[in-house]
């Protein structure tokens, strides 16, 4: 699958409908046994360009970012994220309630987040799906930071192949939506205890 440099709109008509691609991730293996009175939103990260959109990223050089042709994600990078989050949180039994940011109703915290990469980049072992998240919990009552922490998720590509690069973008989420779900149990666990922010994973 080539790489395209980010250009601009094209002028020829009926252009070939790109592929749609989603994350194929298992529920991450996290389940606590005591459910929590406590509910918690998933906030769409913040994100800047490139990082705002559909298309599957790649970086060649330090300086540049490219985007795989003919191609794209199901829905935007920080929806994709926010998706992915939230599922593995409700999947832990954790909280009472776990909602996105698409539900008005409300939640007694919210987990915010900036992602800061999602995309291939060639290191000394190949290329790599790369995703990093820098995320808070908050307490939606007192506005207070509980808990903040930065997380880094690679995986290798086996090529430069859309499915393959797909694949290994699946098992760096499903690596992140881990150790983010058990940081955010852990800091809800200390929250209720009093004993102190949770150390990063």
């Amino acid at each position: 699958m080539a790489i395209s440099a980010l250009a601009g709109c094209t002028v020829f008509p009926n252009a070939e409908p790109p592929r749609v691609m989603d994350l194929a991730v298992k529920q991450p293996v996290v389940e606590v046994l005591k459910r929590s009175s406590v509910s918690i939103r998933v906030s769409t990260p913040q994100a800047s360009e490139p990082f705002t959109g559909s298309r599957i990223l790649g970086k060649p050089t330090p300086y540049e970012y490219r985007v795989y042709g003919k191609v794209r994600w199901r829905t935007t990078m920080p929806v994709l994220v926010r998706d992915l989050m939230t599922d593995s949180l409700r999947s832990s039994n954790a909280f009472h309630t776990v909602l996105s940011d698409a539900s008005s109703a409300e939640a007694d915290k919210t987990l915010t987040s900036e992602l800061t990469a999602f995309h291939t980049e060639r290191k000394e072992g190949g290329l790599q799906a790369l995703i990093e998240l820098h995320a808070q919990v908050v307490d939606n009552q007192s506005k207070a930071i509980l808990c903040s922490a930065s997380f880094q998720a690679t995986e290798q590509s086996i090529s430069e192949d859309v499915d393959r690069v797909t694949q290994a973008f699946s098992v760096a989420g499903q690596s992140l939506a881990t150790d983010i779900t058990l940081w955010a149990v852990n800091c809800q666990q200390e929250a209720t205890s009093g004993t102190g922010q949770p150390t990063q994973p």
